[in-house]
């Protein structure tokens, strides 16, 4: 199987000769390429059945690497599944327009942080608003700045609460629909989005320098005002546990999966896309390893800046008493506060005891020896 290190492999150096990378980006280029291989030393594994040996690397660990995400989410879930309640949950997608986009690359960590505050803000004011259901929600925001085709597309999935905290300390459920009109989600993140960006100080160089001048960027804020934005609402899920297994597909994906990448031939990779625009259906695309990996390292995320937040009911500050009373309110089942698993406790749960199964005699288990360098 063709995966991304593969293809950093074989023509990451043509690329690193004709584009400048930012110092987070080329953290990201090198842990990928680096990623299970001797660069980042490793372990011996022996069986205990047929003395077999192997060495086995290990793991970068970046965010952005995809070999590295399966437990860094099933380590998150265990961890957010204290905070489920027993109610319906909604799954809330707002989009910036392309006309942000250069903006936005331009200004990744002040747009993407005034993205997360214009979103939230908006779900949680029409949410206290008795209009529509008069309580504080609870809420998780996670952004993706990638389209299936690998392009610039930020993007903020809300999983968010079917139902709130009222200011008299009683729950309410919400409808059954989504219980905020979709144009009023629009108008309002519209309208915050654009008040905090005049108020920002961005960077206007390269393909928005014009936009340095006063008349040109009121002109330019005026065309956005007059310009629908995209929300999107999708109605509740089964179950709670549902709810933080769909939400574990959203926390740790990476722009794009191995399982996608089809084919590595005379300088140019295949992969498999989703058309949304036409009936969702499974696509290939074919671009030239350098344009590949320029998609890829668009998405490389400012160092530090933390792209899974969490609002309103959810709000660190004071979480837990809110949850609580929240959990009583809702009959949820409270789960007794235990120590979080240890890697291998969640790798045995998630894949039973195969993934340390001796490939030679297929009875043995391997066991962890000495590391190696």
């Amino acid at each position: 199987m063709i995966e991304l290190q593969d293809i950093l492999w074989g023509h990451g150096s043509e690329f690193l000769d004709s584009h400048h990378l930012s110092i987070t980006q080329m953290k990201a280029f090198r842990a990928i390429l680096d990623c299970r291989t001797s660069a980042l030393g490793g372990h011996v594994d022996e069986c205990d059945n047929c003395g077999h040996q192997q060495i086995s690397y290990n793991s970068c660990r970046n965010r952005h690497c995809p070999k590295c995400q399966t437990l860094a989410k099933e380590q998150w879930i265990d961890n957010q599944e204290r905070n489920l309640l027993n109610v319906g949950y909604f799954h809330v997608v707002f989009t910036l327009p392309s006309e942000l986009h250069a903006v936005s690359l331009r200004n990744q960590e002040a747009v993407y942080g005034l993205f997360f505050k214009a979103a939230s803000e908006t779900l949680l004011e029409l949410g206290r608003d008795p209009k529509y259901l008069g309580a504080k929600l609870g809420l998780t925001a996670i952004l993706h700045t990638w389209g299936q085709n690998l392009l610039y597309h930020p993007h903020i999935h809300c999983v968010v609460t079917g139902g709130g905290l009222t200011g008299d300390g009683k729950w309410r459920n919400s409808r059954k629909k989504f219980f905020i009109p979709a144009k009023a989600l629009s108008r309002k993140f519209r309208g915050k989005f654009l008040a905090y960006m005049r108020a920002a100080k961005l960077d206007f160089g390269g393909s928005t320098g014009r936009l340095a001048d006063h008349a040109e960027y009121d002109a330019f804020v005026a065309g956005l005002y007059s310009k629908d934005w995209v929300v999107y609402c999708k109605p509740p899920f089964g179950d709670a546990s549902k709810t933080i297994q769909y939400l574990g597909r959203y926390t740790h994906r990476v722009a794009i999966s191995n399982s996608r990448i089809l084919a590595l031939e005379d300088g140019k990779v295949t992969f498999r896309w989703r058309d949304y625009a036409d009936n969702n259906k499974t696509k290939e695309m074919t671009v030239s390893a350098d344009e590949f990996i320029r998609r890829f390292m668009l998405h490389v995320l400012p160092l530090g800046f933390r792209k899974i937040r969490h609002y309103g009911l959810l709000a660190p500050a004071g979480k837990e008493k809110r949850l609580r009373l929240c959990k009583r309110l809702t009959h949820t089942a409270v789960r007794a506060r235990d120590k979080n698993r240890t890697a291998l406790e969640i790798l045995s749960d998630k894949f039973g005891d195969t993934f340390r199964k001796c490939p030679r005699c297929g009875k043995g288990t391997l066991i962890r020896g000495s590391p190696v360098r």
